[in-house]
């Protein structure tokens, strides 16, 4: 089968060209000027300090056309957080209108869901792998993922996103099994993972430290790390707070967290698309508005024709799709998932950039999600072998969406022995 050539793809190597992107100059602020008072003391003793920042009375910065502005802490705080719970207000109004529209429309539908007592045969496919289960010593969390490939393999470690769980990484498992050994893990509050019941627990410190203890726990100290979406988020955050850890970086549909927090705050269109951040930030009625009329809202994610699987590519089987409804229809399925955007807010920005090892990203050209402009904005913070590849007509869900293409630019990418540090 001839596989379809990505629209565009660039490279970084020492002997290239320096390419440094800029952000466009806008009206707003970069979001260094969000407080960072709010910022919380690490969930463990040894998380590095690399997510946290310096604490600083005022801040001054310059904007085009103006003189040198100075802000207090106290301003810049009530600014930030103003702007944030106005659109939070804004985004869960639109929800309810739609929400009571379709109460008035179709009541008895509205509320109706299906019992899901059995998971669909395809979770138990043993072509994917087996079902294990880890313990952590440090934050006691009992911890899913499915492993495909022998033990003692060099480990590829599998990060998914919202809405997802290991499942996403099917193809993927049985694609690198016979080099590596692949676990496709479900994070923290994810699946059969364990989720605390406090918001607390999902910070991104947390979710860091989980990466870290779940290497040592199945005997590894390096790993080929594959993030897509939130995953790709963490995966980021993971290289950046342990290098030592990650030999080489996969990203698929993120850009580097700096790139996405200026370029947010720059350009509306991605504000827009990335409501739901805000959104989630709202209790009980994000949970309550993705199962309404049976959880209509989270297929669409995946099947609808502004943002689902299969435009262009492979289309998710009725049991695929059923797997998701499944898993995110069991009691309190949603809280834990939607819990790691509550906390994203106290978090960002960081103090530590860059990225020291090798880097591939993946992104959809059709992406809804995220604009495709922040993906070469990304090179600026790898200094190291950087490639992007933009794949023509796929969606954000690039690994279910094109898996054939994916998975051989993953290989190419694995098999590059050009890797040196950036001058």
């Amino acid at each position: 089968m001839n596989l379809p050539s990505p629209k565009r793809s660039s490279d970084y190597s020492p002997s290239s060209p320096k390419h440094q992107p800029t952000l466009n100059e806008g009206s707003l602020p970069p979001l260094s000027l969000i407080p960072t008072s709010f910022i919380s003391s690490p969930c463990f003793h040894d998380f590095p300090a690399q997510l946290s920042l310096p604490l600083e009375g005022v801040l001054s910065c310059r904007f085009p056309g103006h003189s040198m502005l100075v802000l207090p802490a106290c301003l810049r705080s009530a600014a930030f957080w103003a702007l944030v719970y106005s659109y939070c207000l804004l985004c869960a109004c639109t929800a309810l209108i739609k929400l009571f529209c379709s109460i008035f429309i179709r009541p008895r539908r509205t509320f109706h869901r299906v019992p899901r007592d059995i998971p669909p045969a395809c979770l138990n496919d043993p072509s994917l792998g087996t079902h294990c289960y880890v313990r952590l010593k440090d934050s006691g969390l009992r911890f899913h993922y499915v492993a495909a490939g022998e033990r003692g393999k060099p480990l590829m470690l599998l990060l998914h996103g919202f809405p997802e769980f290991w499942y996403s990484w099917r193809n993927q498992l049985r694609e690198f099994k016979r080099d590596y050994r692949v676990v496709a893990l479900d994070l923290r509050g994810y699946g059969e993972t364990d989720a605390p019941p406090s918001k607390d627990s999902y910070k991104l410190d947390c979710i860091i430290v989980d990466v870290k203890d779940i290497l040592d726990s199945l005997g590894y100290t390096k790993c080929v790390l594959v993030g897509h979406d939130w995953g790709g988020m963490i995966a980021w955050l993971v290289a950046i707070c342990y290098p030592e850890m990650v030999t080489r970086l996969i990203i698929l549909s993120f850009p580097h967290p700096t790139v996405f927090t200026e370029y947010i705050l720059r350009h509306p269109s991605q504000l827009i698309k990335s409501g739901y951040y805000f959104f989630f930030q709202m209790p009980w009625v994000p949970e309550l508005m993705y199962t309404v009329n049976d959880y209509k809202n989270l297929k669409d994610l995946f099947i609808s024709k502004s943002t689902g699987i299969g435009k262009h590519g492979c289309r998710l089987t009725e049991d695929e799709l059923e797997a998701y409804i499944y898993i995110f229809s069991q009691p309190g399925a949603l809280c834990g998932p939607l819990n790691h955007y509550r906390n994203i807010f106290c978090c960002l920005p960081l103090k530590i950039h860059q990225v020291t090892m090798p880097t591939l990203l993946l992104w959809g050209e059709e992406d809804a999600f995220v604009e495709v402009e922040m993906a070469d904005l990304t090179r600026e913070y790898v200094k190291n072998y950087f490639q992007l590849s933009i794949l023509s007509k796929a969606s954000h869900w690039l690994q279910q969406d094109q898996p054939e293409l994916v998975n051989n630019l993953i290989w190419t990418f694995l098999n590059e022995n050009r890797f040196r540090a950036k001058d």
